[in-house]
């Protein structure tokens, strides 16, 4: 179950809203939620998840997924990692709606913004065969990725790039907008050359001189036996490019384990619950106890009380780091028949005629528990009275 809240709900809009309405509410939600005018506690995470929420209400593909099959619909879907990205960086992912860096242009404290990749994230789902063994997975996803006919300069093969005419050759302008009775001035990116500094001379025709384009991407991702669900691969270099288009940021790949029918994970131990029958754990038995490995045998006492936990050594999962394997405890869940035969109730019966109460340790403490409280509730209701 995902514990990432609806994205209509960060962003305060109901499922029917129109595109320009989500852009408005995420607009508000950034201004809200940026760490340099929030010092709220948990305010860059909502402004981290606000980013993410829009990234997927904006585009319609994802969005169609996202209202089908909630965020499990997501999974394989390229998407920025927002989580491990810095404030300044997010707002580059939507720099056509915000017209740059709509707190300056710089970095928190004053500092430029960095021109380090744009990370993006994915979803691997496995199950606990490929926590036991490791696994290997080949991954299809789209990212924004350099443009094949420029290089992702923009221009027209063997044309050149000048000096934008706007801000002069420094990808940035400042911009003064009134707020009522006051007046703010800040530093943008340029609109017209994107906060590059130059423009082609011939724009590249097959990007339109932005130097990008939608490519898909096929990686083979090694995800290691013992690893926990949530836990992630980075794959370095295997982001989207910078701002300057001269590095690359990470792919983050997030593990997502699935449930298993039989088991159940407590770290590196693996916990399963197995019927026997009463007369079974009356006089013992051995039974088949599965395990990720094969079947196993396991004996079973004479006189197994409901609830009995075993213990099967190396039958866990390995350890992410030194490799050693838990163990695998089972827990004997005793099962009585809804429904006997004429026999067996007969043998049943001429059972329960020898059987005598008072050898049960564990019957006799509760009978007799059960005598001591009824006798204190006469006397106490003797005494009210």
């Amino acid at each position: 179950m995902s514990s990432k809240r609806d994205y209509y709900e960060v962003l305060g809009v109901n499922r029917s809203a129109a595109p320009d309405e989500i852009k408005r509410a995420y607009r508000q939600a950034a201004l809200k939620y940026h760490p340099d005018r929030n010092k709220d506690e948990g305010a860059e995470e909502r402004f981290k998840e606000a980013a993410e929420a829009y990234e997927v209400l904006a585009d319609p593909e994802k969005r169609n997924r996202y209202d089908r099959y909630g965020h499990q619909g997501l999974n394989g879907v390229g998407m920025h990692d927002f989580s491990g990205m810095g404030v300044e960086d997010i707002f580059s992912v939507f720099s056509d709606l915000f017209g740059g860096d709509i707190f300056g242009g710089m970095g928190r404290g004053g500092r430029r913004r960095s021109d380090r990749g744009i990370d993006i994230q994915t979803v691997i789902e496995i199950d606990l065969k490929g926590v036991l063994t490791g696994v290997e997975k080949t991954l299809r996803f789209e990212r924004n990725d350099f443009c094949e006919r420029c290089g992702g300069q923009g221009n027209e093969p063997g044309t050149q790039r000048r000096n934008c005419s706007t801000c002069g050759g420094y990808g940035q302008v400042e911009q003064q907008q009134s707020m009522g009775f006051f007046v703010s001035r800040q530093v943008i990116d340029c609109p017209h050359c994107q906060g590059r500094g130059s423009i082609p001379d011939r724009a590249c025709k097959q990007c339109d001189g932005s130097g990008r384009a939608s490519r898909e991407r096929v990686v083979d991702v090694k995800v290691p036996a013992g690893v926990h669900d949530g836990q992630s691969i980075r794959l370095r270099g295997e982001g989207e490019p910078s701002h300057s288009g001269t590095n690359r940021g990470d792919l983050r790949c997030v593990i997502r384990v699935r449930e298993h029918e039989f088991f159940q994970r407590d770290g590196d131990h693996l916990v399963c619950a197995y019927p026997i029958s009463f007369t079974q754990a009356a006089l013992g038995a051995q039974v088949d106890v599965p395990t990720l490995s094969g079947s196993v045998p396991l004996k079973i006492p004479p006189g197994t009380q409901h609830g009995a936990i075993f213990q099967l050594p190396d039958k866990g999962l390995p350890n992410l780091r030194s490799g050693r394997r838990g163990q695998q405890i089972v827990q004997a869940l005793i099962e009585i028949p809804k429904k006997l035969t004429r026999e067996q109730e007969e043998l049943l019966r001429k059972f329960a005629a020898t059987e005598d109460k008072h050898v049960l340790p564990e019957s006799k403490g509760f009978f007799e528990r059960v005598k001591e409280y009824l006798t204190r509730e006469t006397t106490t209701k003797e005494d009210e009275e």
